[in-house]
């Protein structure tokens, strides 16, 4: 809002996002803040070879943060790290930038989410510990849309209203939830009409308890569905890397 006061943010625990070079020596730096949501900062000079900010304004890095600013972009005038970084190799540091980008992409500006704020610091830390990246990812897929106010319906049959079945197969379908699957319908990847989905998999998404190769697998592809509703045509980055690295020998 130009020309209303100043405001002024002290010490906002913080994850950077992304980073884009700003004039000669500045960044632009996209951030997810635990009271505030994701906004942008300007950091001057951070692109200095002396800045003290050169290295601090990472990804994965717990930061405590400080700026002032009225209108869509603030000034940074303090940062200071609040804890280890996220040690993020390989296959980890490839989700950990993937969360970064759907973050990017759906969450809009200035609207706070402080759970999720803490859910993605916590699928950070699986990812350190070396937890399996696809079931972190689809965990954090689900709690970032309910946050959005895009939860999923993993409870019941939206025409029948009764509890999913675990040893049932469903259509899930992107803008309602799921239903009874027909054994002569065979699509499984189609927008339009949904995704073949089990139970099993829909229970265990909810209770985010995701441990099978199957429920894995087809929890993928129902997020990979239901996330292009709402991402529209243009693809994420971060999957072609992903495949990218898929094709490349010894990868782990």
């Amino acid at each position: 809002m130009s020309g209303g006061a100043v405001k002024r943010v002290e010490l906002e625990s913080a994850f950077v996002l992304h980073n884009r070079a700003y004039r000669e020596s500045s960044l632009i730096t996209e951030i997810f803040g635990r009271d505030t949501g994701r906004l942008g900062l300007v950091a001057k000079g951070a692109r200095r070879p002396k800045s003290a900010l050169r290295g601090m304004l990472q990804s994965f890095q717990p930061l405590l943060l400080s700026w002032t600013g009225s209108g869509e972009l603030g000034l940074l005038i303090g940062a200071e790290p609040d804890g280890y970084a996220r040690p993020l190799t390989g296959k980890a540091l490839f989700s950990g930038l993937y969360m970064n980008e759907l973050l990017m992409r759906l969450m809009h500006r200035h609207d706070p989410h402080a759970e999720l704020f803490l859910n993605y610091a916590r699928a950070l830390e699986a990812l350190a510990q070396g937890q399996r990246s696809d079931a972190v990812l689809r965990v954090f897929e689900k709690q970032m849309l309910e946050a959005i106010g895009y939860g999923l319906v993993l409870d019941h049959d939206i025409d029948s209203g009764e509890p999913i079945d675990v040893d049932r197969a469903y259509r899930y379908k992107p803008d309602r939830g799921p239903t009874s699957h027909k054994d002569d319908d065979q699509g499984e990847d189609e927008d339009e009409d949904g995704v073949r989905v089990g139970g099993n998999t829909l229970l265990s998404l909810a209770r985010e308890n995701l441990e099978s190769d199957c429920v894995l697998d087809e929890a993928k592809q129902l997020m990979r569905v239901v996330l292009r509703r709402y991402l529209g045509d243009r693809p994420l980055a971060t999957r072609s890397l992903f495949r990218a690295r898929a094709r490349s020998p010894g990868t782990n």
